[in-house]
């Protein structure tokens, strides 16, 4: 294995380890901070690659963060860095978890433990609003987008449709109209 590969591992298992220790909420709290490190400040990647890792992140079975680090990791350093991204990003988890199943009774009834967890929630929220709008910026490039993102958002909001259902209808819909716009000599990106 090489060097850089080696440099790279250790880099990802590094940047996840610390995002995963510090970053309170879901996976969208998390992506703010990948945007920043990887599209605005290395240029690992760009939005719209993000964007895709997250729609794959999304749409398999497993917790979304870890699907998109095992992507990226995968993405900038192969196996080794798939590997090394996914265990920078669960050991934190694992390791406080210990730590609070042990002393689980007496956390549970200090009233900082419960301050503290009530404003790391204020927090989160507009964490996660914030990589919402940046990541739906690029989402909306395409006129297109917009009425479909806006009846699945409906849909999402005013029924029980199951994800799962939501996302295959996004891909046959989004496929067909690649198709209908192929054959008329359109855009098809």
């Amino acid at each position: 294995m090489s060097k850089e590969r080696i440099k790279n591992g250790l880099m990802l298992f590094a940047f996840f380890f610390k995002i995963g220790c510090f970053t309170f909420g879901d996976g969208w709290s998390i992506l703010a901070q990948m945007e920043q490190e990887f599209v605005d400040k290395r240029k690992l990647i760009t939005k719209e690659e993000l964007l895709d890792m997250v729609a794959v992140g999304k749409s398999v079975p497993g917790i979304m963060i870890t699907n998109i680090s095992m992507l990226f990791g995968y993405y900038v350093g192969g196996w080794f860095g798939g590997v090394c991204a996914v265990l920078g990003m669960t050991c934190p988890a694992v390791l406080i978890l210990s730590f609070v199943t042990a002393f689980y009774k007496v956390l549970k009834s200090n009233v900082w433990c419960y301050a503290a967890l009530r404003g790391i929630r204020c927090a989160v929220v507009p964490i996660m609003g914030s990589a919402a709008l940046s990541l739906g910026k690029e989402a909306f490039r395409r006129k297109s987008a917009i009425p479909i993102c806006a009846l699945a958002l409906a849909l999402c909001v005013f029924t029980d449709i199951s994800n799962v259902v939501m996302i295959v209808a996004g891909v046959i819909l989004a496929l067909s109209i690649r198709a209908v716009k192929k054959t008329r000599g359109g855009q098809t990106a």
